[in-house]
């Protein structure tokens, strides 16, 4: 495999590297080294991509799900697959199309006639990484039957609740190219996405390195998932949700977060802004941040950062900035351009 170009980043870089052994205990600095191994680990089968692995791993250890959009051939399976490998998690997917009913995402009972009794038969949703692939394909009523298992990690079949096995994090991607005979997410789901994150083409030496990679195996399947070396379990995954959890958020901080969101309400040329769930999440995924560099309290640097990815799927634009041809993110970074931040 021909050496990775190097990347722009404070990481480890790629192939070759001495990664240090995981460290047992709950203090910061352990968890920001195993997840600094994961981050390499990951980047060893998805090259380029930094701040998209940087965004999943945040809120896979922030507790939250995320709505991944982008051009197919990007390796957003490969990114799941990887991920999972990581920290030895169970891995489902589920191809949204027009006629998958709930049943085939969630599950089903069944009559056994050998024990004379009805059988529950789990669906892919019983997994700690679920990859939804094109969920504005299926229609509302299916895309209905992931908010109870996004919201609270369990499954009701036939009446029977079953809680999933933590950590459960649900990765949906979207496709934003092709929107023909597709089903919008309405508002109220969308919401329920911690993150929406936007999958970009690589760079073009990180591209060259990915198709030289990918073209030297068998098949064409020269960089797999199955590369990749487990670092953790997924009790470790659930002992840094905890450290998140536990970050101090001062208030000066939380109060930049809200103001924020609230920018987004007035803001001239936003029909919809963020709900109190958006400044919520900013304080979120800044903890997560701050975990990733071991540190204990978020500073206003974390909350901007974590901005876009959280508040872009909670505005609309009104439609003559559509017209004009603004995007939402750049209103978003407009807004934070102008909401003033804690010094100090």
């Amino acid at each position: 495999m021909p050496p990775i170009p190097p990347i722009p980043s404070a990481a480890p870089p790629l192939p070759g590297v001495a990664l240090p052994p995981v460290l047992a205990g709950p203090t910061l600095t352990a968890t920001a080294m195993m997840l600094d191994q994961i981050r390499a680990q990951v980047r060893r089968v998805f090259a380029g991509q930094d701040e998209v692995v940087d965004q999943v791993l945040a809120t896979l250890i922030a507790g939250g799900h995320i709505l991944l959009e982008g051009k197919p051939g990007l390796g957003k399976t490969h990114l799941v697959l990887a991920l999972a490998q990581t920290f030895g998690g169970g891995f489902g997917r589920i191809q949204f199309t027009p006629d998958l009913m709930p049943s085939d995402v969630t599950g089903h009972s069944l009559y056994d006639m050998a024990s004379q009794r009805f059988e529950i038969r789990r669906g892919p949703v019983f997994a700690n990484l679920l990859l939804a692939d094109e969920i504005n394909r299926a229609p509302a009523k299916t895309q209905s039957a992931l908010l109870e298992v996004m919201q609270e990690a369990q499954v009701t079949i036939d009446g029977k609740s079953i809680p999933l096995e933590l950590p459960f994090m649900t990765i949906a991607t979207q496709n934003p190219i092709e929107q023909d005979g597709t089903y919008p997410l309405p508002e109220a789901q969308l919401d329920r996405f911690l993150m929406k994150v936007t999958l970009d083409y690589p760079q073009a030496a990180h591209e060259e390195w990915i198709v030289a990679a990918v073209s030297s195996g068998e098949s064409g399947r020269g960089l797999r998932p199955d590369q990749v070396a487990r670092v953790c379990t997924p009790a470790n995954i659930i002992q840094s949700q905890r450290e998140v959890a536990a970050v101090q958020a001062v208030p000066e901080v939380v109060a930049y977060a809200v103001r924020i969101a609230r920018a987004t309400r007035t803001a001239q040329g936003i029909a919809l802004g963020a709900g109190t769930r958006g400044a919520i999440g900013l304080v979120r995924v800044a903890k997560a941040y701050a975990v990733m560099q071991g540190r204990d309290y978020i500073t206003p640097a974390d909350v901007k950062r974590a901005a876009l990815p959280v508040l872009r799927h909670r505005v609309q634009l009104a439609p003559e900035l559509v017209i004009s041809g603004d995007t939402v993110d750049s209103v978003l970074r407009s807004i934070l351009d102008t909401v003033e931040a804690p010094r100090g």
